[in-house]
């Protein structure tokens, strides 16, 4: 029967062995809705009389390509709508015109990247006052953000005036040209997912004589995410390259607290300065293994030696075993700075939030690298916003599926059945190339109640009509 006909997938009994809940306004098909929007708001400066493709289509199929994080989805929709004028990308996305790859890049290059920071700005709103947030408050409803950079474009011929250069004064290398973006996104320690909340490009402009850096990114970043956040209580993470005192005063202008890693090799002035006190304050405990945890801190000590030097507050985490002959050993210190006073009551969760950066690399650039996202991949370059807006386009696909995991039953089901994010998007994928589905949440449910290899067991199949059912 799959064969010979394009059915729509009705469930007609059995359905899914629980009532699956989801808040309505943070559902897929509520999100995309949202997204719609913003994109119709967006100016076209083409002359329409000669375009076939809306921005919305453009941007959207775009979207849903790195949704199901599959770059060759628009042939397979294509070949749908030829043979039964109906496809996925319309159904589940509101894609009215399918358009040609060339097309989509040549509408994405012209979209001023920054047109997706309310987008950004929405869904967090959205799981702020859904008290979906909540849980990633560390202490005082404070939340940690971390900022971090991953490149996302490397290539030794395809570039644009705005890529990052290496190696172009050593003529015994050749040069690459690179993009980088810095993310900030919030996380927590006992938290698995991370929510993006935006992204600053790091690329060269016209006329600049030095190349872009992550710090001048950040001081861009900080600015725009009090903007876009004017009430949220943060603290900023970040590695050794942050914990400077212009970056400080950056984040302090603008109301935030900081975490920033403080190595012994690059603040010799803090190091020497605490070494001068007899004993910083300390408290111990133990961990699973059984090995002595070390925290020490020490408030109001100077960042460095000149006369303006910032006071910053210093905590440090130590892990410690026995040796032979009862000697303590030390086998990794990891410290820190900040501006939030520590004590023997926050020492150990102001470590533990200070240690949670590294999900922004973990569980964040590793998952669109690794778990099916193909950050790397080059789907475009362009000559104004084309590749970093392939790169936030990735990015809100992935924000889209943790807000899932985190808010939709039905969802979190489905990844407990595949049982890894890489089967379960071979699945929804195999499916949406074989047969139309009316919504999302009629996709999942289909996943849900599969048996085996028979994929129609416990469903109508009925042939689609020219237009989907209202």
């Amino acid at each position: 029967m799959l064969k010979n006909s394009l059915l729509w997938v009705i469930l007609t009994h059995g359905g899914v062995v629980a009532p699956m809940k989801t808040k309505k306004h943070l559902s897929f098909t509520a999100l995309r809705k949202f997204l719609s929007n913003e994109i119709h708001t967006w100016s076209d400066s083409r002359r329409q009389e000669s375009t076939d493709y809306s921005v919305h289509d453009a941007v959207m199929s775009g979207f849903a390509c790195m949704y199901f994080q599959e770059p060759s989805m628009l042939q397979f929709q294509e070949r749908l709508e030829q043979a039964y004028q109906q496809n996925n990308l319309r159904t589940l996305f509101g894609v009215q015109d399918l358009p040609k790859t060339n097309a989509l890049k040549e509408v994405l290059d012209e979209q001023d990247s920054k047109r997706f920071n309310p987008v950004f700005k929405g869904i967090v709103q959205r799981l702020q006052r859904s008290k979906q947030l909540d849980s990633f408050k560390l202490v005082d409803g404070l939340m940690v953000c971390s900022i971090d950079a991953t490149q996302y474009h490397s290539s030794e011929s395809v570039r644009c005036h705005q890529c990052l250069t290496k190696h172009k004064d050593n003529p015994d290398k050749p040069t690459i040209y690179q993009h980088f973006a810095l993310q900030a996104a919030l996380m927590h320690p006992d938290q698995k997912q991370v929510v993006p909340m935006m992204a600053e490009p790091i690329r060269n402009t016209d006329g600049s004589k030095k190349q872009d850096c992550e710090i001048n990114a950040a001081k861009r970043l900080i600015p725009q995410l009090r903007k876009q956040f004017p009430k949220m209580r943060l603290i900023i993470t970040g590695d050794d390259l942050f914990s400077r005192q212009p970056m400080i005063e950056c984040i302090q202008e603008h109301n935030f607290h900081f975490f920033f890693v403080a190595k012994s090799t690059s603040h010799g002035y803090l190091m020497e300065w605490l070494n001068a006190y007899d004993r910083l304050h300390e408290c111990r405990e133990l961990d699973k293994r059984g090995n002595t945890i070390l925290y020490q801190w020490m408030n109001d000590v100077p960042l460095h030696g000149d006369t303006d030097a910032i006071r910053v507050n210093y905590l440090c985490k130590k892990l410690l075993s026995t040796g032979p002959n009862g000697e303590e050993i030390v086998h990794r210190t990891q410290s820190w700075v900040t501006d939030l006073e520590v004590n023997k009551d926050n020492v150990v969760i102001f470590t533990r939030g200070a240690k949670s950066r590294w999900k922004i690399e973990n569980e964040c650039f590793n998952t669109l690298n690794n778990q099916g996202y193909h950050l790397e991949h080059n789907y475009g370059h362009g000559e104004k916003y084309l590749s970093f807006n392939f790169y936030l386009l990735t990015l809100l696909a992935f924000l889209f599926h943790q807000v899932l995991e985190l808010c939709d039953e039905a969802f979190q089901a489905s990844r407990a059945k595949a049982g890894s994010k890489r089967n379960l998007w071979e699945k929804l994928r195999t499916f949406i190339d074989i047969a139309i589905f009316r919504t999302w949440e009629q996709l999942l449910g289909f996943l849900l109640n599969i048996k085996g290899h028979d994929i129609i067991d416990g469903y109508a199949l009925v042939r689609v009509p020219e237009q989907p059912p209202s």
